[in-house]
């Protein structure tokens, strides 16, 4: 279920003028900012605002020597290549190393792949639904998307996709390894997957389907307790959640006692989604600030009224899968002390990644800034460290005989406050819950603690307003 995302865990447009690639050098986009040739289409308003810089504060000069040798390489495959290659391909090439070499989340897309990836933020494409990246010259899933061929199949974050059909994945770009798994719905795929703790690589075969996201649903777990899992931020995520909870809140009187916020395996997605989640839960105060090398990078987003829930009680559950935007909302609400974060360390992507249109139909995905959580930290390759840390576990049905209590014994003191004493008979006939179709907590042994701290905190903060 390939998403056609591409590894972008964390899409923002800065600005939406194509004009924006005439301001960004190309020195900008390197590591150092000696590494790179300097902008020589700069506007004309920042020829003038800089003309009074210091000579220490210029753009550096265009590298001369070092584009004769790209030029020198560039002619020397054209000519001794062993197979006639066109300009345009090489060109693009070159694009596309400069942007590989930068990051993993940094990269050129062409008209195709840009067109893939509006797509995909509208919740719709065609493919497997997985978000990869790229490690070790390996594909790695951070995420499978929720009710998806993969995810259905039984891909699980941090799988590493080793081979597609019979193609190994070693070499291959990460928009190649993309491409090959796309194809027409209906059709199927084979991927082979080490997984941590297997012994062996596991063998998937998957038919390709069109994929519709519904990245937000949920459900009341018990009355006046509420349940909403977001499977991908996209443009009208944050709409969805407030409708989501007003359904929630009718079901339940008009009051909800509690809410789950599932963002478990949640690759990220919109920025801006992310923000107006989090918003929804506060108050006031920070949600999350960029900072990068331009100023429009420097970027600062902040809640307004109301609390949706009115102060009650919120637990979001995290995982290794929950990446970027899901990172952002975990983070914004645990440093405000709104909300309780159970689950697993994240993934730890903390950089924004911009989308730059050029004038060919392409575009550039480029890292132009680090996020950081409303307290100043930065979660790069660090990730969301849970207040509760919840292992990923599975419950097995207890093996053995009856429980025996006070009331099962022979001549047992009978319980004067009760009106009437129940027979020990029919206190082991009480129902279970094996008469229902599978209990929580063996469904999901995460929600189920979360459900539990989550009662614990409405019954404190009850009894701490109680005269």
């Amino acid at each position: 279920m390939l998403n056609k995302l591409l590894p972008i865990a964390l899409l923002v447009t800065l600005v939406a003028a194509p004009c924006r690639q005439d301001v960004l050098a190309a020195d900008e986009a390197a590591q150092e900012p000696a590494a790179g040739p300097a902008a020589t289409d700069a506007s004309a308003a920042d020829n003038a605002d800089n003309a009074d810089e210091a000579d220490d504060n210029a753009r550096e000069p265009v590298p001369v020597d070092d584009i004769r040798v790209l030029v020198e390489v560039f002619h020397k495959i054209k000519q001794d290549y062993v197979e006639p290659i066109d300009d345009k391909t090489l060109i693009e090439n070159a694009m596309r190393g400069m942007l590989s070499g930068l990051d993993p989340h940094s990269s050129y897309l062409d008209s195709d792949e840009y067109l893939d990836l509006q797509e995909g933020t509208s919740g719709e494409f065609g493919g497997l639904g997985i978000e990869v990246g790229m490690e070790d010259g390996f594909v790695k899933v951070i995420a499978p998307i929720d009710d998806t061929p993969a995810a259905e199949a039984g891909v699980q974050a941090g799988d590493v996709i080793v081979r597609i059909d019979d193609t190994p994945v070693k070499g291959m770009s990460l928009n190649d390894a993309v491409s090959k798994m796309r194809g027409k719905p209906g059709s199927a795929i084979k991927l082979t997957i080490v997984r941590e703790g297997e012994e062996k690589p596991l063998i998937f075969e998957i038919t390709r389907a069109m994929v519709k996201v519904r990245s937000v649903r949920g459900r009341t777990l018990e009355p006046g307790f509420g349940y909403i899992r977001i499977s991908q931020f996209q443009g009208p995520t944050g709409d969805d959640v407030r409708k989501q909870l007003r359904e929630l809140k009718d079901e339940n009187d008009g009051v909800l006692h509690g809410l789950v916020l599932d963002l478990r395996n949640n690759p990220g997605g919109i920025l801006g989604a992310a923000v107006s989640v989090a918003d929804a839960f506060l108050d006031s105060g920070l949600v999350v600030y960029t900072e990068g090398r331009i100023e429009d990078s420097e970027l600062e987003f902040s809640a307004r009224p109301p609390d949706l829930l009115q102060g009650a009680p919120l637990i979001v559950l995290v995982n290794e899968g929950s990446a970027s935007a899901s990172e952002i909302v975990a983070g914004a609400l645990q440093d405000s002390q709104r909300a309780l974060v159970m689950g697993r360390q994240t993934f730890g992507k903390g950089s924004v990644q911009t989308i730059l249109p050029m004038n060919n139909k392409a575009a550039l995905k480029l890292t132009t800034a680090r996020y950081f959580t409303p307290s100043g930290r930065s979660i790069q390759a660090e990730g969301i460290k849970p207040d509760i840390v919840v292992d990923k576990l599975k419950l097995a049905e207890r093996q053995g005989g009856e429980v025996v209590k006070e009331a099962n014994l022979a001549r047992h003191l009978v319980n004067t406050d009760l009106d009437e004493a129940e027979p020990a008979e029919e206190a082991l006939d009480a129902p279970s819950d094996e008469d229902e179709s599978q209990p929580l907590a063996e469904r999901d042994y995460e929600l189920f603690e979360a459900l539990n701290m989550l009662k614990g905190m409405h019954m404190l903060r009850q009894r701490s307003a109680a005269p």
